[in-house]
């Protein structure tokens, strides 16, 4: 069998509206393309591969709600940001919940399934470079353009940290990541040779930095004259006018942009996670294709 599948994304991790594993931003959801081969063994069971390529966005600006002081306001005013560009190949299985009781051209007019699998994706988190550096005055001449974020070690994985740092031994992360599918679906017969099917899925994730954050803020000055990684490292500047920027001790509002185990950057213990809800169309091939054919 072979499914062409249109599939839309959704982002769960530290960008999302409120610090709950489960909080997203439905505004954000993102297309993607997919394509699968697979075959069926026995009455219930199919093994498949499938690739699927798509972006993840989110963004704490348009996201936090800057009015809840419990949780919002953190959010808006760290005013981090990305865009992630997935490629991903899986091997799936699947079970059907109602068993076809004879060959498969003559199928269950519909079935609900299971499925779950293992799957390597590459992954690069981008963000844009904002109009000024973070002293609020100096432009940018590439304001606008979109940057990779991982060569920057926005949390100090390409810096020299002080022991006592509190990101100290932060390594840079993989672009490379593996994750496990899984998930629910229903899968409707067209005709002796075409079925689609709907299915939502998660993919849980081993890593925490789809999005490039995860641990606290570093101080701006271990990144020497790097002003690209010190300004996309600390966002929260670009809220503020220069005069309010100047009134704040060290040029960064407390709380934000230098090293404490109180400046929490992002949440290390939670793993992030996408979400894809997908609509497939499979087409049957082979031996069975040449049966129904010529019934």
């Amino acid at each position: 069998m072979v499914g062409l599948s249109v599939n839309a994304l959704n982002y769960y991790g530290d960008l999302a509206p409120k610090p709950t594993r489960f909080s997203t931003d439905i505004s954000f959801t993102q297309p993607a393309v997919g394509l699968t081969f697979a075959h069926r063994f026995g009455p219930r069971y199919t093994l498949g591969a499938s690739f699927m390529y798509g972006t993840l966005k989110g963004s704490d600006n348009k996201s936090a709600d800057p009015g809840d002081e419990d949780n919002g306001a953190f959010r808006y005013d760290r005013n981090l940001s990305f865009r992630n560009r997935i490629k991903e190949l899986s091997v799936i299985a699947s079970i059907d919940l109602f068993e076809n009781q004879a060959t498969y051209i003559s199928r269950v007019p519909w079935t609900p399934y299971l499925f779950a699998g293992a799957s390597v994706f590459h992954h690069n988190p981008q963000a844009q470079v904002p109009e000024f550096h973070v002293d609020g005055v100096t432009p940018f001449s590439n304001a606008g353009d979109w940057v990779d974020l991982q060569p920057l070690g926005t949390e100090g994985q390409h810096a020299d940290l002080p022991d006592d740092a509190v990101n100290n031994g932060i390594k840079a992360y993989k672009k490379i990541q593996v994750a496990i599918p899984m998930g629910i679906g229903a899968r409707f017969r067209i005709n002796e040779v075409i079925d689609v099917s709907g299915e939502i899925g998660f993919r849980y994730l081993f890593t925490d930095y789809i999005d490039d954050v995860s641990q606290n803020y570093v101080d701006l000055d271990v990144f020497g004259s790097d002003e690209l990684a010190k300004a996309m490292s600390y966002r929260t500047n670009e809220l503020y006018t220069p005069a309010e920027i100047a009134a704040f001790p060290g040029g960064t509002k407390p709380g934000y942009g230098s090293e404490s185990r109180d400046n929490w950057r992002g949440n290390k213990d939670d793993k992030d996670i996408f979400m894809v809800t997908s609509i497939r169309v499979t087409y049957i091939l082979g031996k069975t294709f040449h049966r129904a054919k010529f019934r």
